[in-house]
């Protein structure tokens, strides 16, 4: 059989019988990009997301016999991964950029309001947001993983994810409303200084 064609959860019950790296090697040919590419949006920075990467893989290697195949395994490195990104970010003890690699929608049926907000304030508004809380909506809205998805990834209820992502998207249109406001006030100025000094 050509191990290449085996299933994510198949290469992992036979890494952990025969602990031949073959199989670990597909695993990571498979998901160190994907890995690599998260753990930019978080850091922003080449070198620091590599060493990120390399570090969760080794917690993979070291980790591995505890996963359960009731579980994605790519929800479970999903998992690992987030954490881990989330970790170092609370060890830097700053808040970094969240880079969006493609489309950031937040439109749902019940996200209608989310329609009106303009895309570049929208991105500088995550930015001031707690990474928990980007975290969560980057997987929902940028990532598109269901509830269920997201609950197993956190480790929490699906009733939990709904309502921290409702704490989310109101934190992050809040601080939206009030990035606006404050643009709106600094125009107002600089044009009343304008008029002032033509007169």
């Amino acid at each position: 059989m050509n191990s290449k064609s085996l299933s994510d959860e198949q290469l992992v019950t036979l890494f952990i019988e025969t602990q031949k790296n073959l199989y670990f090697e597909h695993l990571y040919d498979r998901y160190a990009d994907k890995v690599y590419r998260k753990c930019m949006s978080f850091v922003k920075d080449e070198a620091k997301a590599e060493d990120f990467t390399h570090d969760i893989f080794m917690k993979l290697v070291l980790n591995i016999s505890t996963y359960k195949a009731t579980a994605k395994f790519s929800t479970w490195l999903y998992s690992i991964t987030y954490n881990y990104c989330i970790d170092q970010v609370r060890l830097s003890k700053k808040y970094v950029e969240y880079p969006l690699d493609y489309d950031f929608d937040l439109v749902e049926d019940d996200d209608s309001e989310f329609a009106e907000l303009e895309e570049q304030r929208l991105r500088k508004a995550l930015q001031q947001i707690v990474p928990e809380e980007k975290s969560i909506l980057l997987m929902k809205y940028q990532d598109e993983l269901s509830i269920k998805e997201i609950a197993s990834t956190l480790a929490i209820s699906e009733s939990a994810v709904k309502m921290r992502l409702l704490r989310a998207k109101e934190r992050l249109k809040k601080v939206y409303i009030e990035s606006a406001l404050f643009w709106g006030i600094i125009i107002t100025k600089m044009l009343s200084v304008l008029f002032t000094n033509n007169d």
